[in-house]
């Protein structure tokens, strides 16, 4: 049945990554910025697409698409379920973090979708997801924890996955905006500069067309971290809990723990200058992808150097 389950998502999830790469290309392939005038530099500061680009920016998922999607969500989260939970035990690794955190990243898309057109961004998640869906076929030698059952434990759990997928979303919107941070300061560069970047990379032009404005962007992506670090905040306290009622000792500053921290700082220290400052730019998203690899090595980083390298299963 699992095996099943891992062919249903992967095809899912390929197929409709491969059907909107294939999309975007097509309309990329087609001359863009010949006969344009200038964009006005107030819409480039906005974000908005020049009007008139051959293939428009699309209008988002088709009802079609997001329902293959939705499938591909159930048996996705069908799937995670009946591999880390298999018989009133748990199973967990760096895999299963992957997959668990990128079912939760499509999720995040799947709903964002219904209110902006963010093609740009299911074109990242969806190849994403489907490699991370099938990791824990390679890579399944995990401790099974016999505290799994602890309603606590269950709750950090479940805490600590949404975090992990509200922050991977959010950097891939860190991701895509500087993409399109590069793109509006080479066109501003002048029509010749622009003829020459549009030349060699139609199909990127097509594939940033389709994001919504970059302010609207920069909004989404606030509210993702704010959310993620209200969740990263109580994935620690639970964490701090659990050890000392189910463990019978204190939090240890193990390397697992210390990136925790480190993120957590790093999106409070980010989350305050956005608001104190309006801290925003390029300098704010690269700020981001370095909080969001300090979260992944707390926990999918560790484990991978513990059960791929170093071959100890530990808890």
């Amino acid at each position: 049945m699992d095996i099943v389950l891992y062919a249903l998502t992967a095809l899912l999830y390929g197929g409709l990554a491969v059907a909107g790469w294939r999309s975007h290309r097509h309309a990329g392939s087609r001359p863009m910025l010949e006969s344009m005038p200038p964009l006005p530099a107030a819409a480039m500061t906005a974000g908005h697409a020049q009007p008139g680009l051959a293939g428009a920016a699309a209008s988002g998922m088709g009802s079609s698409g997001r329902a293959l999607l939705f499938v591909a969500l159930l048996a996705h989260g069908v799937l995670l379920h009946t591999t880390i939970f298999p018989q009133n035990a748990m199973v967990f690794g760096f895999a299963f973090a992957l997959s668990a955190m990128f079912w939760l990243g499509a999720g995040i898309y799947w709903i964002e979708s219904f209110f902006f057109p963010l093609d740009g961004l299911r074109l990242l998640v969806l190849p994403l997801a489907c490699v991370a869906s099938l990791l824990p076929l390679a890579f399944n030698g995990v401790r099974v924890l016999p505290y799994s059952a602890a309603p606590l434990f269950k709750l950090h759990f479940l805490i600590a996955n949404i975090a992990y997928g509200l922050f991977a979303i959010a950097a891939l919107h860190a991701v895509l905006m500087l993409l399109v941070e590069r793109r509006l300061h080479a066109m501003r560069g002048g029509l010749a500069q622009r003829h020459v970047a549009a030349a060699g990379n139609g199909w990127l032009s097509s594939w940033l067309d389709t994001l919504p404005p970059l302010l609207t962007l920069e909004k989404l992506l606030f509210r993702l971290i704010g959310a993620g670090f209200v969740l990263l905040t109580l994935t620690l306290v639970s964490g701090i809990l659990f050890s000392e009622q189910l463990v019978d000792r204190a939090l240890s500053l193990d390397h697992k723990t210390v990136f925790a921290i480190l993120s957590w700082v790093m999106f409070g220290a980010l989350l305050t200058a956005r608001k104190i400052s309006g801290w925003r730019g390029r300098a704010a998203l690269r700020w981001v992808l370095a909080s969001f690899v300090a979260l992944l090595l707390a926990y999918v980083g560790s484990r991978f150097v513990f059960e791929v390298l170093l071959h100890r299963a530990v808890v």
